[in-house]
């Protein structure tokens, strides 16, 4: 086994089409910076395993400086063990102090495995990993750095008396909420996204992204958008918060009708005068679905915060869990 890193666009292409692991291209390197990539190759020149990392533009994460791992997959645990170690070791020589993944580069993409899997199959959108790949990083001295969840409500009648006493208090001081029906969704994205770079600035290794990267990852996902699940929070016609919500399509590949939507995004502006807002859009939103003729929502990707649990905790139970992890690196 010898580990192989890539930089040249003519390498990557050849040594990707490995038939042991998970399709991957190689312009999907060069579309996430990607500051090198890393393959375990067998005697015979098959790929049992590859990582990118990064070093330059990464998230912060306290006094550290930060070396991310994703595009991780692996076939099997000995050609796991070779490539963290290399992994490690490369992102040692660039003077980080620790190692972050599986992460594609920042939480803007791919990052999170799922940890514990649950009886539900997977949802449109939702991280998916073979079992054996978080024990390769556990084996590899990595611990959880933060912990995730979703959620499923099964109940969308469900009342929530806390939303009503808070939907009052926010129409009180003017805060109007109504679904995008009728709305370009693609001029609304641009007010999505500036409540968005103000609301996720506190979140864990929150990373600034263009507003051109991020229309780019929403355009693709306009086109199965129902707007009377995108719910819009306006104060004196200013955007102060949204709830961003999609038909689960992945039941549709299983076979199934689509019977279930997602929350995929809440994001509120910091201010005291909107406190209770998360708990009244989620109600809405639950709402919305029941009127269209949804049976079920899932609270998808949350962070494990007091604030997630307190809204999602009166209405749906855990369904699946998920990690990102991490080592500290010595020199």
């Amino acid at each position: 086994m010898k580990i192989v890193s890539l930089h040249l666009s003519a390498e990557r292409q050849k040594l990707m089409n490995a038939p042991s692991l998970p399709p991957f291209a190689a312009n999907q390197m060069d579309e996430c910076g990607v500051d090198v990539h890393l393959c375990a190759i067998t005697e015979s020149g098959e790929v049992h395993a590859h990582c990118s990392l990064w070093w330059n533009a990464v998230p912060a994460f306290g006094a550290h400086k930060v070396g991310v791992i994703g595009h991780y997959a692996s076939a099997d645990d000995d050609s796991a063990s070779v490539l963290m170690d290399e992994a490690v070791n490369f992102l040692r020589r660039q003077a980080c102090t620790i190692a972050i993944g599986p992460m594609d580069g920042n939480t803007w993409r791919h990052y999170r495995f799922v940890t514990e899997r649950g009886v539900e199959e997977p949802f449109f959108l939702e991280p998916s990993n073979p079992p054996e790949w978080p024990v390769q990083f556990e084996r590899a001295a990595f611990t959880p750095l933060a912990e995730y969840f979703s959620a499923l409500n099964t109940n969308l009648a469900l009342k929530d008396e806390r939303a009503t006493r808070h939907a009052v208090r926010l129409s009180d001081r003017g805060v109007r909420i109504r679904t995008a029906e009728g709305e370009d969704l693609q001029q609304l994205l641009g007010r999505i996204y500036n409540v968005s770079c103000i609301s996720f600035t506190q979140n864990f290794l929150y990373t600034e992204l263009p507003e051109g990267a991020f229309r780019a990852q929403y355009v693709k996902i306009l086109p199965y958008v129902r707007p009377q699940l995108v719910l819009l929070a306006e104060r004196d016609s200013k955007l102060v918060g949204y709830l961003f919500a999609i038909p689960d399509l992945a039941q549709a590949a299983h076979g199934a009708a689509i019977d279930t939507f997602l929350i995929k995004t809440v994001a509120i502006l910091p201010d005291a005068e909107l406190r209770g807002l998360g708990s009244v859009l989620v109600a809405q939103a639950h709402e919305q679905g029941l009127a269209i003729g949804y049976c079920r929502c899932i609270h998808a990707l949350m962070h494990e915060s007091n604030i997630s649990r307190n809204i999602s905790g009166h209405f749906a139970t855990t369904m699946r869990r998920y990690a990102i992890y991490g080592r500290e690196i010595s020199s």
